[in-house]
């Protein structure tokens, strides 16, 4: 039985017990007073000497194994290196320690059997314990001796403590958690901080070309432009100047990434005939050397040479008397933001050029402390099992935690921080499942399942307050909205110039160069999807990769896509928005009908007194705002918002509606199911096209009561008006407007369940309904 949405999907908050380090004044010190506190054992290995020999060569190929309980950590072995240095740090979470005894033994790597060579024996008791900011402990030299106790030849530099995830030495150490990763794995379990590549707007304005030689001079060419940049083509329209001297002045926009590997290649190509082109000239134009402009001011053009071929790189370039060229300005553009999200819940809003930042206003802290109940996601070794790992974004910065392997209630506790910037941002963190314990990078191999995200708005938030909830994990399915499990966040938003954040609320939410020169609707869609592929692309070069479909997730490329469930979820959006609107009506009904005559009668009185003192009608109606504000303050919401299966639409979707949503683009599915839903969507199409027409119609009545389009209608229209300016300008307005309003009002018993004239009178006007086809 499928348990109440309000019961499965809503947002609890919890009381976990934060703390460990201390605030520092510094609000970008990482304080780790977010998260709990999770003890460590960490063993750092850094060296031996006077290891004895003890293969028959008179060699050893030492390594280090650290045993504790169950657990067994291994360094990597040196071959016939008797003062091997390792620098390895190994780290044994408190929780699953089973032991009272540390072992730190030095074995020499052997074919059949590996030779024991000495070790060293720490009881956890004596162990110290160390919190940052303390100086790390130092590394002492510790004599090796025999399972026995007995001393032997050859010294270990070790250093062991008690610690947290606050050590600096947490990200990089080997977990006792992921024991059972395979050393190429160990890179993707990592805990990593990566960086979008910096995003530039490239404008391209071709104005022209001249001296054109095409092969056939019989014929009037047909030339335009092709502008490569990378993966990224685009044509200019075919010049309308059939000459040799082709004009365009057209702009083609790309997206370019620093550092600038690509030169941006321009080709001037005459269409011969259908699908057929000839190359008349091509330049290479590289991207380091291009003006930056941080407004809308003109910078200088300037004309390149085309050449019939690219010259190769190291090849001699040929002198060339006489050449065509091209007349072009290219600049860089640092006064917009490149959109990489979807407007609706973008984390940055600032232009690319940093001489245009203004000061930051605030910290934003994320403590990501744990999740329970996750989904199984895949087998292994015949066991349902979860590797799950979190990312969030905000800005430019991605963060990524550890994966905890084989775990359905994984504990992360990382904490982390953010520049802010903007209050009216938001930002997004996923948990998915690493496929990749086992190493290897395949393109066509396993993809990491996405388990859920959410969402906070900044401007959601009170400053200085620390939000501590557990957030539902949804995820639609073909089958339907699943909850994949619950992820613990605790999130602090702290201000640090509240004057700067309220002068936030007055300024233009994009930069300047959006308003002053705006890209088309086209443009930035087509932007945005090349934005989305250059930073998938340069984060999945990363180390270890932050794989594409990961990308693609957190910045919701798919969002712009066909989908009914989305539409319904609008379209009941919108009636929402308008409800309050149908409320007020519905009231107003009520005091003209005298309902509630006492209520009607009061009305009449506040509408004598706003007329006969109108300068009162403003400050009225601001007070009466007021009012409302401070009302509804008692039910000010207390919980961030959080992914609402009910006003998406989602927990009563129909099945194929969703697996229309689901379906590829362009489709594979069967032709009777395509037919099927082409016929649903003209029906759609149908009715909205009758709205549009009823509005449309209204429209055209209000233009024909002076068009004369009817005449009789017109004549009638124009002595009223004339009536109408006659009456209006000998009686007060005061006068009219409480008869007006007192017409309004009046009682049922004058009332006639008839339209009224002037209704009547705009039905009858005609409309061009009647010159369709």
């Amino acid at each position: 039985m499928k348990r109440p949405p309000h019961e499965d999907f809503s947002l609890k908050e919890t009381k976990p017990h934060l703390g460990g380090g201390k605030t520092t004044g510094d609000k970008l010190t990482s304080t780790y007073d977010l998260v709990e506190q999770m003890q460590y054992l960490y063993v750092r290995v850094v060296k031996a000497k006077d290891l004895p020999a003890k293969d028959v060569t008179g060699s050893c190929d030492p390594y280090v194994e650290v045993r504790m309980g169950n657990y067994k950590g291994t360094t990597r072995h040196f071959e016939k290196n008797p003062k091997p240095e390792w620098n390895q740090v190994f780290a044994f979470s408190k929780d699953r320690i089973q032991a009272s005894m540390l072992e730190v033994i030095v074995k020499d790597k052997d074919v059949l059997k590996d030779d024991f060579i000495g070790g060293v024996v720490f009881d956890l008791n004596e162990v110290p314990k160390r919190v940052p900011p303390d100086s790390p402990l130092a590394p002492q030299w510790y004599k090796l001796a025999d399972r026995k106790g007995d001393k032997l030849k050859g010294e270990l530099m070790l250093a062991v403590w008690w610690g947290t995830q606050a050590d600096e030495a947490f990200p990089e150490a080997w977990h006792s958690d992921a024991a059972t990763v395979s050393a190429d794995g160990l890179a993707n379990i990592r805990s990593k901080v990566y960086l979008s590549p910096k995003l530039w707007y490239l404008r391209v304005n071709v104005i022209e070309a001249q001296d054109l030689i095409p092969n056939d001079k019989t014929r009037f060419p047909e030339v335009y432009v092709k502008a490569t940049l990378g993966n990224q083509i685009l044509r200019t329209r075919v010049s309308s100047s059939k000459t040799i001297n082709p004009l365009w002045n057209e702009d083609l926009m790309f997206v370019a990434s620093e550092p600038f590997e690509e030169p941006l290649i321009l080709s001037v190509e005459d269409r011969v005939g259908p699908n057929k082109e000839e190359l008349l000239g091509r330049c290479g134009i590289p991207l380091q050397y291009v003006d930056r402009r941080l407004d809308h001011k003109m910078i200088n053009s300037r004309w390149f040479n085309l050449e019939k071929h690219m010259m190769v790189e190291g090849e001699k370039k040929k002198e060339v008397k006489f050449a065509s060229r091209i007349h072009m300005r290219i600049c860089l553009e640092g006064g917009y933001h490149v959109l990489d999200e979807s407007t609706h819940y973008s984390s940055d809003l600032r232009p690319t050029a940093k001489q245009l930042w203004k000061n930051s206003i605030g910290v934003l802290e994320v403590g990501i402390l744990s999740a329970n109940g996750l989904s199984p996601m895949k087998t292994k070794d015949g066991r349902a099992t979860t590797d799950a790992y979190c990312v969030a974004k905000y800005g430019n910065k991605w963060v990524r935690t550890r994966t905890i392997v084989d775990s359905f209630t994984p504990k992360w506790n990382e904490q982390y921080t953010w520049e802010v910037f903007d209050p009216c941002t938001v930002i997004t963190i996923g948990v998915f499942d690493n496929c990749h314990l086992q190493g290897g990078d395949n393109p066509g191999g396993a993809r990491d399942s996405r388990i859920g995200k959410v969402r906070i708005r900044l401007s959601t938030l009170e400053t200085d307050r620390v939000y501590t909830h557990s957030y539902p994990l949804l995820v639609l399915h073909p089958s339907g909205v699943k909850k994949m499990g619950e992820i613990h966040l605790a999130v602090r938003f702290t201000c640090s110039s509240l004057v700067n954040m309220m002068h936030m609320y007055s300024q233009p939410l994009l930069p300047k160069m959006h308003y002053v020169h705006p890209l088309t609707v086209s443009q930035l869609d087509s932007l945005r999807h090349q934005a989305t592929q250059i930073v998938s692309m340069r984060l999945g070069r990363a180390e270890p990769p932050l794989r594409k479909e990961i990308v693609e997730y957190m910045l919701d490329v798919g969002s712009h896509m066909w989908s009914m469930r989305r539409s319904k979820a609008n379209f009941l959006r919108i009636m929402s928005v308008l409800g309050g609107l149908i409320a007020m009506g519905k009231w107003f009904d009520q005091i003209c009908s005298w309902k509630n005559p006492i209520t009607t009668v009061l009305i009449h009185i506040l509408f004598l007194i706003l007329i006969l003192y109108p300068e009162l009608i403003l400050p009225t109606v601001f007070l009466y705002m007021f009012l409302i504000g401070i009302w509804y303050y008692r039910w000010k919401p207390r919980n961030p918002p959080h992914m609402d299966t009910r006003l998406s639409c989602a927990d009563n979707a129909h099945p194929d509606e969703l697996d229309e949503e689901f379906d590829t683009f362009p489709t594979n599915r069967p032709p009777d199911v395509i037919r099927m839903r082409y016929d649903r969507i003209r029906s759609i199409a149908g009715r909205m096209q009758t709205v549009i027409g009823d509005l449309a119609t209204q429209g055209e009545r209000f233009q024909s009561l002076i068009s004369w389009r009817d005449p009789r209608a017109t004549s009638l229209f124009v002595i009223f008006c004339l009536l109408a300016a006659i009456v209006l300008y000998v009686t007060p307005f005061q006068v009219i407007a409480i008869l007006m309003g007192f017409y309004v009002l009046r009682h049922p018993r004058f009332r006639r369940k008839l339209p009224s004239v002037p209704i009547n009178f705009f039905r009858r006007l005609p409309a061009r309904t009647d010159c369709m086809l």
